[in-house]
């Protein structure tokens, strides 16, 4: 047996006294004698600024309903009619439900629902007592306390549910949280569990969310026991397979976040982890929480996709790392930009074309994914678990996923490049780069987007070059040509471009040229501002017949050119996702 010295009695002494501390405020509750600090309960309004789920509002929500939520509302009534008829002859194989399930489960059906789909009251049943018995080891043994406290008083704070401190909720969902890590002592506690098994409580009692939660965790269907556990290894499965997909149907978007440094990593943490919620309106992510119980895992690949391509245009339109991740982590959580139905009709399409494409599901799980130890039997944790001493170095495990994640971004970097040369780029995976990867991996709850400069270059030499040696545009090299006034010598611009070799082949066009159409418009711009403005407001309104000895026009013409090309081939690079091809 191992011997305990004076300085460790004292450590495990102070550990279980702050356990128990912490377990006493939770059971006073909402007792006014509890101790609460002032700024842990802020002050807000109840009336006009509060939605049907809870959350709370920073504009007033309006006095009156229109008719359209008139309207919603007498169509929900009548749809909680059907429901409760279905729940009586429940059968989870009937494609009626799939297609009720598509429409949205109403508000008021959502908890006989959701426990029908996570087979909620059969778990209860068949293991009678033990969600109390897990509950009073916590008390005693847990070693997650003082994280889970500190995720508790965080967590959908925005909610009436969980607003004040140590509220109903609040107490189960600390409760819940301590019982698991017990039950599940492999896995313990990750901070994502939180928001999980907090969207659980706000439809379920206290012991229901936790068989819930435990079905979530262990069933195959979900297994969200390999996102939680150290390693995270069905997150990286799941980002490996989310760039598969992407580097396949949206070509053109995977360029972009490569040329920019954004790895997947760094906007879907929350998607994979928590189901969407806290990236997309509350109301969207019940509509997805509610197909993801009845489909499975292989929803968020889909949802994730079907994200990317609705906003891919404004995307597009972003050109550095953080705008990019703000737009995906913030904005969209703010106002999505279409209604709710519409995106569920949009990810059923998609679903239906990765299943076409078999690119639906992700490869097989390993081992490592799903528990390897009995459920419910007390393990004793080792003492320095006990003491609650941070580790200072790094588990093998955990620098493995470091080096998982930097490995995929080079590859994908690779494939980029083997397609699209940057005549100035440098590795996508340099420094800054893994550093950012570094700290996002080390920070999962929040996935937090740290700024950083693009590593790459905007594909443009920039030479001065006299006028006399220049020579006529040729198919392999366009060069715009500008007199300035500060130099006798022209600032020429040289947009490097590889030959055409047939005109049929436009499925190559796009990996054949080095600079995107906002590169060009940007250059023509730039030519504009810097050069002879009549010239070149000559060439573009006047149509200048380029046959002539004027080189200029001939250079914006190659360009013009150049530009169509480009929108011609962008416009069919997403074609495996438009509305035409993933209709059912």
């Amino acid at each position: 047996m191992m011997m305990i010295d004076e300085e460790q009695q004292a450590l495990l002494k102070r550990a279980s006294e702050e356990r128990e501390l912490i377990f006493h405020r939770y059971s006073l509750g909402l007792d006014p004698n509890n101790e609460v600090d002032p700024w842990e309960n802020p002050t807000y309004e109840i009336y006009h600024i509060t939605d049907k789920y809870g959350f709370m509002h920073d504009s007033r929500l309006p006095d009156t309903r229109d008719s359209h939520e008139v309207q919603r509302t007498k169509i929900e009534l009548e749809r909680d009619k059907k429901w409760m008829k279905m729940l009586a002859n429940w059968n989870s194989h009937h494609e009626k439900l799939r297609k009720r399930v598509f429409k949205g489960i109403p508000d008021r059906m959502r908890w006989p629902a959701w426990k029908k789909l996570l087979n909620v009251d059969e778990l209860m049943i068949s293991n009678r007592d033990t969600y109390q018995r897990m509950l009073d080891l916590s008390r005693k043994y847990s070693t997650e306390v003082r994280q889970i406290d500190s995720d508790v008083n965080r967590q959908f704070r925005d909610n009436l549910a969980y607003r004040e401190r140590y509220s109903v909720k609040q107490v189960s969902l600390f409760n819940v949280l301590n019982a698991y890590s017990v039950y599940n002592p492999e896995l313990g506690y990750c901070q994502g569990m939180a928001c999980v098994a907090a969207v659980l409580l706000l439809y379920m009692q206290e012991e229901e969310a936790f068989w819930a939660l435990n079905t979530l965790i262990v069933d195959k269907k979900y297994a969200m026991h390999g996102l939680f556990i150290e390693g995270f290894p069905k997150l990286t499965r799941f980002l490996e397979h989310h760039d598969r997909i992407m580097s396949k149907i949206m070509r053109k978007l995977h360029q972009h976040f490569i040329k920019h440094n954004v790895d997947a990593i760094l906007y879907s943490i929350k998607w994979f982890f928590v189901v969407f919620v806290e990236r997309i309106p509350f109301s969207l992510s019940l509509r997805v929480w509610d197909i993801f119980l009845l489909e499975g895992d292989r929803v968020i690949t889909a949802m994730a996709i079907t994200i990317l391509y609705l906003h891919k245009s404004e995307l597009l339109r972003l050109k550095d790392m953080d705008s990019i991740i703000e737009y995906l982590q913030v904005k969209l959580h703010k106002n999505f930009g279409y209604n709710d139905d519409y995106v569920v009709e949009a990810l059923e399409r998609v679903m239906k074309k990765l299943k076409d494409l078999k690119l639906d599901v992700p490869p097989p799980a390993k081992v490592n994914e799903f528990p390897t130890k009995p459920l419910g039997e007390f393990i004793e944790a080792d003492i320095e678990k006990k003491i609650g001493r941070r580790r200072s170095e790094y588990t093998d495990t955990e620098k493995q996923v470091i080096n998982d994640v930097i490995l995929r971004q080079e590859q994908n970097a690779i494939e980029v490049q083997s397609n699209v040369s940057y005549e100035t780029s440098e590795c996508a995976t340099g420094d800054a780069y893994s550093m950012k990867t570094y700290q996002s991996i080390t920070s999962l709850a929040t996935s937090p987007a740290i700024s950083s400069s693009s590593l790459y270059s905007n594909g443009f030499i920039v030479t001065n070059i006299p006028i006399s040696n220049l020579s006529a545009s040729s198919h392999s090299t366009t060069t715009i040509t500008s007199t300035t006034e500060t130099t006798t010598s022209a600032t020429s611009f040289h947009i490097a471009s590889t030959a055409i070799a047939n005109a049929d082949s436009t499925n190559s066009t796009i990996t054949k040229w080095t600079c995107n159409v906002n590169d060009l418009h940007d250059d023509l711009q730039q030519l504009q501002l810097n050069g002879d403005d009549t010239l070149y407001q000559n060439c573009e309104n006047n149509d200048r017949d380029i046959n002539g000895d004027d080189d200029v026009c001939k250079q914006i013409k190659h360009v013009r050119e150049a530009e169509r090309d480009i929108v011609n081939v962008s416009d069919h690079d997403d074609e495996e996702l438009s509305v035409e091809n993933t209709r059912l």
